[in-house]
């Protein structure tokens, strides 16, 4: 018997890999549609084309399907948000883009924030909004006596945070420019402060 052909091998890991992809696709598409709760693994297998074994046989089971979809969408919010380190304007661009991608969507996350996986997955995401604050202000903070920069965090976290742009975007009705100018007036002032 002849072992697999190299291309044949690749072939399969790569549709393995998109039929992976597309189930994740899947999950994340019906929780912008849906709460996270209430989605089943038929809904997810039908939206991504396969059957609910192909589905278990990729994620062993529901929650690790949903594991790895929050690992998926971590990532692209990562890349979503990176602006060179020091630039106040590229982050407040950056970091409003991601809001308007995926705010209504993570809003509806924190309103079910009562159920502990909803809880496991907001959680994290509020740690990675804080470094991204610490990494993204970086060396402005660094330039403040150590003494001040706990508070410096505190006060750049709720100036881009996600319930400011709420706030301004969706309470106000202001337009993105607008939100954009205002969050970063915000941190403009708050870096000057105390020079």
């Amino acid at each position: 018997m002849n072992a697999p052909r190299p291309y044949a091998m690749r072939a399969r890991a790569d549709a393995k890999a998109a039929t992976r992809l597309r189930v994740l696709r899947a999950v994340l598409a019906l929780s912008e549609e849906k709460m996270t709760i209430e989605i089943t693994l038929d809904e997810v297998a039908s939206r991504a084309g396969t059957s609910v074994q192909t589905v278990l046989r990729h994620f062993g089971s529901r929650d690790g399907l949903l594991d790895a979809a929050v690992g998926l969408a971590s990532a692209e919010v990562e890349q979503e948000r990176r602006a060179p380190a020091g630039d106040v304007t590229g982050a407040v661009e950056a970091v409003v883009a991601h809001y308007e991608r995926r705010g209504d969507f993570v809003l509806r996350l924190l309103g079910q924030e009562h159920d502990p996986r909803i809880a496991a997955v907001v959680g994290p995401g509020k740690e990675l909004h804080r470094r991204w604050v610490q990494e993204a202000f970086g060396p402005q903070l660094q330039a403040r006596p150590e003494s001040d920069r706990d508070a410096l965090v505190d006060l750049l976290v709720v100036a881009t945070d996600l319930y400011t742009w709420k706030l301004l975007r969706r309470d106000r009705g202001l337009d993105q420019p607008t939100t954009q100018s205002r969050m970063h007036a915000m941190v403009t002032a708050i870096l000057a402060s105390g020079d």
